[in-house]
């Protein structure tokens, strides 16, 4: 047994579900496995790194970085699996953890706090306009994963992207607010950026339809603000990037 994971524990109950609801969203998230008995495990200290597959539906399911939920942000590396394998199953008789889930990562990493920034034409407006906000980017080998920070925008935001050398391609999901221009409409659509070679900005172009259904374009561009994704440094982005 290792140290009780607390953060997990607070984090589930913060949201009044049992560990059978938490197992319940994660298995509605696309994670078949998923059980109230790992749960426990996980709450129980006795698994500290999940399979990415699980830490993707954690931060999804309770919408904060993977490390803030008491686990290790990274897959650990190979030389570390063969000595941790007794203590790092994710199911009873499994270890959890594939050769394509172990491999080293070779790319840099890009987690942090970044400023997401893309212009849209609104054409019942007849204007163009820049929405703003303030994002996770958490990676998980070749994926990205992007979520907003609550209070940092009205509009919640979400994308899934793949690295294949300095291209991200993927898809974007945006929920507008209830009482913005828009009443509340999910938009969604795909992406594709080129990551600069400092690292530290990703610019490219958003596709997607519009409200009168037709198909739009536009630029989009992260831009990095912060490596750690800490509760306390989120906590410091809770606010409008202006």
């Amino acid at each position: 047994m290792g140290t009780p994971n607390t953060a997990l524990k607070a984090a589930r109950k913060s949201r009044l579900m049992s560990q059978d609801d938490l197992a319940r969203a994660l298995r509605k998230a696309g994670v078949e496995g998923a059980s109230k008995r790992l749960v426990q495990r996980w709450e129980a200290g006795s698994v500290t790194t999940p399979r990415p597959v699980y830490a993707r539906a954690l931060e999804g399911v309770l919408g904060v970085p993977i490390e803030s939920l008491g686990f290790a942000p990274t897959v650990l590396g190979a030389g570390a699996i063969n000595h941790n394998r007794g203590q790092d199953q994710d199911m009873a008789g499994h270890d959890g953890l594939t050769d394509e889930s172990v491999h080293e990562d070779k790319h840099a990493n890009y987690s942090g706090v970044w400023l997401s920034r893309y212009d849209y034409v609104s054409s019942g407006r007849g204007a163009t306009f820049t929405e703003e906000h303030y994002v996770v980017l958490l990676q998980h080998g070749d994926r990205l994963t992007v979520q907003s920070i609550p209070e940092s925008s009205g509009s919640p935001l979400a994308m899934d992207l793949t690295i294949d050398g300095a291209v991200c391609t993927g898809t974007w999901t945006e929920q507008t607010a209830e009482e913005g221009y828009y009443r509340g409409a999910r938009y969604h659509g795909a992406i594709q950026l080129l990551i600069e070679p400092t690292g530290r900005r990703l610019a490219g172009k958003w596709v997607g339809f519009g409200k009168d259904f037709d198909v739009n374009t536009g630029p989009w561009e992260l831009v990095f603000q912060d490596a750690s994704t800490t509760k306390a440094t989120i906590d410091r982005y809770r606010r409008h990037p202006s």
